[in-house]
């Protein structure tokens, strides 16, 4: 495996124990824990003046902090995604600031992009043939279009009730489909039963260290676009937990490297159909109970059973962050409040984010002088149709 010089290998987020990533490749093989990549940060010599100098092209102008080079990368020139202003919002929330980080402008529409061009470059790396995983769509989709670009085959298993964009790309770019009936978890069983017959390789969140891997980079963009200010705080769509168990990663290691100061709080944003990291947190509870009956129409987030809850938990206390559960109702009606006040195009799921940091600052979360920053996670094109027949549904 072809690695960057200061990587310095795996370790178990529960055990403690380093590996081999030329080796081990899922879950630690002593505990059966989550690996994190570790970087030997004095190797890396990195101020804010380089950054600037280099071209806002995409993950690998982070190669130093990044596992894998550039040489051997499989990208679709990912990242680097805009970080847009909206007064209109930050005077409704009573903020200073108000900024969206427009995800949906990845390669195939959402922040997956930037986990799957490093899951995907490891699979490469390692000799895998075919990479599998279990997915809501988004994901889904962006597997299909990076093992296509490394010339390696996909398989996605989607619940039903995946929407129509995603399943239809997934498709399009030659992933073989598996449309499961039920919700997430029977796509998960589902994909592990698969997966004992077959010699795959698995792009799962956590399950592979490499997909909240490429998410911290959103946290090195933001902070540069920001010229180097540490937001007060960034508020995540939270499912699975890849995207704000990234966002703590990347704060951490900056914040090491000297070029910033501190961390922003993070908030996981959640539909209160389905919020078993709300419930976790608000309960004080190191790890989450699932949820019994998810009912949500996020679909993105509806992730009954998110297994990396106590890295996300870590995260939220580690950054002073919290967590934050709205109805659909207010999650939709943010959606069209943030097109129609600002142009920028939020699907039902990531404006949970809105939704989120609309109820936090009714609780006086914020400070009237805070910079805070909503994540978009994916274009609202994916959708459209549930947006729309809300707008219908209202007689707009």
């Amino acid at each position: 495996m072809e690695t960057t010089a200061a990587f310095d290998g795996l370790v178990c987020t529960d055990c403690g124990e380093r590996f081999d990533p030329e080796t081990t490749t899922h879950d630690c093989p002593d505990c059966g824990g989550f690996l994190d990549s570790r970087y030997d940060l004095n190797h890396i010599d990195l101020a804010r003046d380089e950054l600037e100098t280099r071209p806002f092209d995409g993950l690998w102008r982070y190669e130093e902090l990044l596992p894998v080079p550039r040489t051997a990368a499989v990208t679709i020139d990912e990242g680097t995604t805009p970080l847009v202003d909206c007064p209109e919002l930050a005077d409704e929330l009573g903020v200073e600031r108000l900024l969206i980080k427009d995800e949906g402008r990845n390669p195939t529409g959402s922040r997956t992009d930037r986990g799957h061009a490093l899951a995907v470059s490891a699979a490469r790396e390692h000799g895998a043939s075919d990479v599998a995983l279990a997915t809501t769509g988004d994901a889904g989709q962006s597997a299909a279009a990076y093992a296509a670009r490394a010339g390696l085959d996909s398989h996605a298993f989607v619940p039903t009730r995946a929407n129509f964009g995603n399943k239809a790309m997934i498709n399009v770019h030659g992933g073989d489909m598996n449309v499961v009936e039920g919700r997430f978890d029977d796509a998960a069983a589902a994909c592990a039963d698969a997966m004992v017959d077959e010699d795959w390789y698995a792009t799962n969140p956590f399950e592979t260290p490499y997909r909240h891997e490429g998410a911290k980079t959103m946290f090195y963009e933001i902070v540069e676009q920001l010229d180097w200010e540490v937001p007060d705080g960034i508020v995540q769509p939270t499912g699975s937990g890849v995207g704000l168990v990234g966002l703590h990663k990347g704060a951490t290691e900056f914040a090491e490297l000297g070029l910033t100061d501190d961390l922003p709080a993070l908030y996981a944003a959640q539909a209160s159909g389905c919020a078993p990291i709300v419930e976790a947190w608000e309960a004080g509870d190191d790890s989450h109970e699932p949820w019994e009956v998810p009912d949500t129409i996020c679909g993105g987030i509806e992730i009954a059973d998110p297994h990396g809850s106590p890295l996300v938990l870590d995260a939220l206390d580690d950054s002073d962050g919290g967590a934050v559960a709205t109805d659909d109702e207010s999650i939709l009606d943010s959606a069209i409040t943030v097109a129609q006040h600002t142009g920028i195009e939020m699907g039902a799921t990531p404006a949970a984010a809105a939704s989120g940091a609309w109820e936090l600052a009714e609780q006086d979360v914020f400070g009237a002088d805070d910079t805070i920053v909503l994540v978009n996670d994916a274009s609202a094109n994916k959708e459209a149709d549930i947006l729309r027949s809300h707008l219908m549904g209202k007689g707009i």
